[in-house]
């Protein structure tokens, strides 16, 4: 709380919320949110963990190399992660998860956030190939909305930094040696002696997180499960649609997803607060939507997102009987000053 990007993720998010929101008229709002036929949130809820279990599923693969750990054993890790990633500010639930993995079965954190990075890097870059497949389409709305007006040239953007990111990762993982090398010749010449030690204990350990990157076939199926992670998760904004008296195509909703998903790497307060909300109501009144049905339908999905994820992480923590104050710092603390 007393940190200042805590502060200025709220700052965003209400930013975001000003943009979501103005010009809304409350009443209409609350018509559309009291009228929905909530019963078509169910299958989507349903729909979505089953993308969970195969985040899991894609984690076991990049872990596999270091060690071979049953997706039943990643999925209850998985949860706390995203239930981390939803009430701790910056994204604190993937270091959440990389302590988890190593109280339970040894994995060093450094190697753990290594494929957690690699995670991300996917779902970055197919969340852009959701925008591109919709560029037609999204040409046709930029007049529609200011807000949507530039996605073509962020996409553009995005992918040259998630294509960047991904090819400098791909090449660290073939050529682990000269990665090594390379990076101890600058850790010795930038940092002071007594860091330099444990910064390359810390670096070796983390190439060592993207050895499932020299594997073709495990790189197919990172991409493979990325692309059916987001396209189930698409299938929940779907079903919500239907509990809303509006239709657009499940392309549109694709289009949603990406470009949610993309702002949403934006710093905002926990949860996504606004930085979910403002870019997907902009992409269905582009589309059409009464601004105050695109609110409804954005805000109850933005909701059926988070609350099931963050209740069954929170059930899965409580069983761990792990506390973030004392004993993830003390897990961190032993990561940066011993081996792990």
């Amino acid at each position: 709380m007393k940190k200042w990007q805590f502060w200025l993720g709220v700052l965003i998010s209400i930013l975001f919320l000003w943009l979501a929101l103005r010009g809304l008229h409350l009443g209409d709002f609350w018509g559309v949110v009291t009228q929905a036929n909530y019963l078509w949130i169910l299958p989507g809820i349903a729909v979505y963990f089953v993308g969970v279990w195969v985040r899991a599923w894609r984690w076991h693969y990049l872990l596999g190399p270091i060690k071979k750990i049953p997706t039943a054993v990643m999925f209850p890790i998985t949860t706390i992660g995203y239930m981390g990633n939803n009430i701790y500010p910056a994204r604190a639930g993937e270091v959440l998860r990389a302590v988890l993995l190593k109280r339970r079965e040894g994995v060093s954190v450094s190697a753990s956030l290594a494929t957690i990075i690699v995670e991300r890097i996917f779902d970055g870059v197919v969340m852009l190939a959701f925008v591109f497949v919709n560029l037609p389409e999204l040409a046709k709305l930029t007049d529609a909305s200011g807000f949507v007006g530039n996605i073509q040239q962020a996409a553009l953007i995005g992918t040259g930094a998630f294509l960047g990111a991904l090819a400098i990762f791909l090449l660290a993982a073939m050529f682990p040696h000269r990665t090594a090398t390379t990076g101890t010749w600058f850790i010795e010449r930038l940092l002071p002696r007594r860091f330099h030690e444990r910064v390359i204990r810390l670096m070796n350990k983390f190439l060592g997180g993207l050895e499932s990157l020299r594997s073709p076939f495990n790189v197919l199926m990172v991409f493979f499960t990325s692309v059916l992670i987001w396209l189930l998760e698409t299938g929940k904004y779907w079903f919500v649609m239907h509990a809303f008296n509006f239709s657009v195509s499940f392309f549109a909703l694709m289009l949603m997803n990406g470009i949610v998903n993309l702002a949403t790497t934006i710093p905002s307060a926990p949860g996504y607060i606004g930085t979910f909300d403002a870019p997907g109501i902009a992409v269905l009144t582009a589309y059409g939507v009464e601004q105050a049905v695109a609110a409804g339908y954005t805000l109850v999905l933005h909701v059926a997102l988070w609350l099931p994820i963050t209740l069954l992480g929170a059930y899965y923590l409580a069983r761990e009987g792990i506390r973030w104050s004392d004993d993830i710092r003390k897990e961190l603390g032993e990561q940066a000053q011993g081996p792990q």
